[in-house]
């Protein structure tokens, strides 16, 4: 990402939660916060990526038809919307366990501090973001007249130079009580060094009740002509964003890894698994990249993080 410049993955993303929410018969999460938190400019500029796959240019009358179109056909699409209700699933379980500190790493545009459902009413939510990020984000909020709710924290970080630790400590964060932590569309923009440090932080500093749901690539699909031509196609263009992929991990080792770390990995679902558990609930049905990933790991009480 650009030191300077808000992560356009991040202002895509939301995008892609509010189409789903807007045009699905059944959507698997409902974010009507999801385009009104993105900026024009922002949708002016994929309007213009969506032309040069058009035959024609856009016109006024035309605009949301072309961009429905181009958000559609996005190769993340249903990796997006499978973390997000994935994710969502396994906070309600924490909450349902007990935990009321909810951290998201890398928050992006997501707006579950502004539809937080009557159960988490009492959750504390903690984001973290590159300070260009959520500096734009505060910046939407304000303009629309939407003051977060008491219960948000808003921690501007650029965790390649800074320790998730370190910038919780600058928050009203409890260590000494479990968290639930989600890091979506995040690991594979990320070195595997600085993925594992920020993982061996996690597990060093919460209780043992803590836990995390991250996405990542297997590794495999970083291999050149391993995806579909639309996925090829995606990774060039946010390399050309500057967000380039850096890194994945391997699916057979990542309990071993994981274990390295301090964590218990309890769950390891591939867009094929998500696409079994959620797309039966779908409308229309959502196809995911074949190496897009996410786990669902507990911070492990009985060994020391290596």
């Amino acid at each position: 990402m650009q030191e300077t410049a808000p992560s356009r993955t991040a202002l895509t993303t939301s995008l892609i939660r509010a189409h789903h929410a807007r045009t699905s018969l059944a959507p698997l999460i409902n974010d009507p916060w999801g385009d009104v938190l993105v900026p024009q400019s922002f949708v002016d500029v994929l309007l213009q990526w969506a032309s040069q796959d058009e035959t024609h240019s856009v016109i006024a009358g035309e605009r949301q038809a072309v961009l429905d179109g181009y958000l559609s056909r996005a190769a993340s699409y249903a990796s997006v919307i499978f973390r997000s209700r994935f994710a969502e699933d396994a906070l309600d379980a924490a909450i349902a366990k007990g935990v009321r500190q909810y951290v998201q790493i890398g928050a992006g545009f997501d707006s579950y501090v502004l539809r937080r459902p009557p159960h988490a009413r009492d959750v504390q939510v903690f984001e973290v973001d590159h300070p260009a990020t959520q500096t734009l984000k505060l910046q939407r909020l304000s303009e629309l007249d939407v003051s977060p709710p008491v219960c948000a924290e808003f921690i501007a970080a650029d965790l390649a130079r800074e320790s998730i630790v370190d910038a919780l400590r600058r928050s009203g964060f409890q260590f000494d009580k479990p968290a639930f932590f989600s890091w979506l569309g995040v690991t594979m923009y990320l070195t595997r060094e600085a993925n594992l440090a920020t993982l061996r932080a996690i597990a060093g500093c919460c209780k043992p009740e803590s836990s995390v749901v991250f996405t990542y690539t297997d590794e495999l699909g970083l291999l050149p002509g391993s995806q579909s031509a639309a996925y090829e196609r995606m990774k060039r263009n946010v390399a050309a964003l500057g967000e380039p992929f850096l890194s994945g991990f391997d699916p057979q080792q990542l309990s071993a890894i994981l274990a390295g770390v301090g964590f218990v990995l309890k769950e390891d679902l591939s867009g094929l698994d998500l696409s079994e558990r959620y797309a039966c609930s779908a409308a229309p049905p959502l196809l995911p990249s074949a190496f897009s990933r996410i786990a669902l790991a507990v911070v492990n009480p009985t060994t020391v993080p290596s």
